[in-house]
């Protein structure tokens, strides 16, 4: 059984996870005129993926050639042209990834922070329910802190409502 092609939509689509695609078609579609073809977003995001044309010509089965004319016909002409660099010249494939990064188009990865280190003793965090409703995420989350009191103080001498504290 021969394996089906994949969509244009998911080749290179791990582009995705590391660059603002949607930000970035947008703003290549201005510097074009009009909005970037399938073909010309498939072979920027194989360049995002660190795909030289070569690499993409093999995973697409196309001429290796015809993809690099296709390059520099669109691609590498928007890229210049958006950031500023319309007089210089593509020495390597690797320098549009480059140029985009530093134009800040590459997302950064979300900060981990261990909750176990923000929490003292015994506190927890229970996410209870997760809801997706007219395109707005709702996460309901229970947070316990449990912090002992300073030896100086004692429930007494807290202006507490009795009926909380029994």
């Amino acid at each position: 059984m021969t394996p089906q092609p994949m969509a244009p939509t998911e080749q290179f689509s791990q582009a995705a996870h590391h660059w603002d695609l949607e930000t970035l078609y947008t703003d290549l579609a201005s510097a074009k005129g009009k909005r970037l073809t399938p073909v010309e977003k498939l072979h920027l995001r194989g360049l995002l993926c660190g795909c030289s044309p070569g690499e993409m010509a093999q995973k697409l089965g196309k001429d290796a050639k015809g993809v690099e004319s296709d390059l520099c016909a669109s691609v590498y002409k928007y890229v210049k042209s958006l950031i500023g660099k319309g007089n210089e010249k593509i020495g390597n494939w690797r320098n549009i990834a480059e140029w985009l990064e530093d134009a800040g188009y590459k997302t950064k990865p979300p900060a981990k922070l261990p909750v176990s280190n923000l929490l003292p003793g015994n506190g927890a965090v229970n996410i209870s329910n997760i809801s997706i409703d007219n395109n707005q995420i709702t996460i309901d989350v229970l947070l316990q802190i449990v912090v002992p009191l300073p030896s100086e103080l004692s429930i007494q001498n807290l202006d507490i409502d009795d009926n909380i504290v029994n």
